[in-house]
């Protein structure tokens, strides 16, 4: 569970899978895979903030979750920060409660991320357990989905750890055919997310992200 440094900061790299982790962002950081979907994503995120919270070193200042996206409306191969998140897969409506919205959790159904990177491109994101292709897009209102980010906040929040989410958009244009179509980019996502990652400790180093040490539940 070893941490990298960002500058001042220490940061856990959350990845879903290895096929987006390619040699540009191996030199950069050593992840912990969390698997793919929210109920992966979510435990192995709490499990080990968890652990570090019990460990000598203590809490990390950021998580980074980071990785591939997709959207039938951003550029393609382009790597955006999510400037909020949404749970696609709850709804509750037929108790009276809003799309997106958890039953007694006391939490908007769009959870803004605060620390942003300057001069970094901002998108939202909607996380859900199931493959988002062709016009199922249409009923998303957010600009990306993906599978893990929604339950890494969550786990973050718990632990009152700030959350970045950088992605890299990978298909989206048109209908998935299988495996090949979501990996067919994955080389040219990593040299643009490790830039990302370039530009973050910069924002770090300069002060102009700056994390705070709130412990909000």
């Amino acid at each position: 569970m070893s941490l990298t440094p960002l500058g001042p900061a220490s940061a856990l790299f959350l990845m879903a899978a290895d096929a987006e982790y390619g040699p540009h962002l191996r030199q950069r950081f050593v992840p912990v895979f969390t698997g793919v979907g929210p109920v992966e994503a979510g435990v192995v995120a709490a499990g080990h903030l968890a652990a570090l919270a019990h460990a000598q070193g203590g809490l990390p200042d950021l998580v980074v979750s980071i990785g591939s996206a997709g959207s039938a409306r951003l550029e393609h191969c382009g790597v955006y920060q999510a400037h909020s998140l949404a749970y696609r897969d709850m709804d509750a409506t037929a108790l009276g409660f809003a799309p997106g919205v958890t039953p007694f959790l006391d939490k908007p159904a769009i959870l803004p991320l605060p620390h942003q990177i300057p001069g970094l491109p901002a998108a939202s994101l909607s996380t859900g357990a199931g493959i988002i292709s062709g016009p199922q897009y249409d009923a998303i209102a957010q600009d990306m989905v993906d599978m893990e980010s929604y339950a890494v906040l969550r786990a973050c929040q718990r632990f009152g750890v700030p959350l970045v989410v950088l992605r890299g958009i990978s298909d989206g244009k048109a209908a998935l055919k299988g495996l090949a179509d979501w990996t067919a980019y994955l080389h040219i996502i990593d040299e643009k997310l490790a830039e990302a990652v370039d530009q973050m400790r910069g924002a770090l180093d300069s002060g102009a992200l700056q994390l705070d040490a709130s412990r909000q539940k």
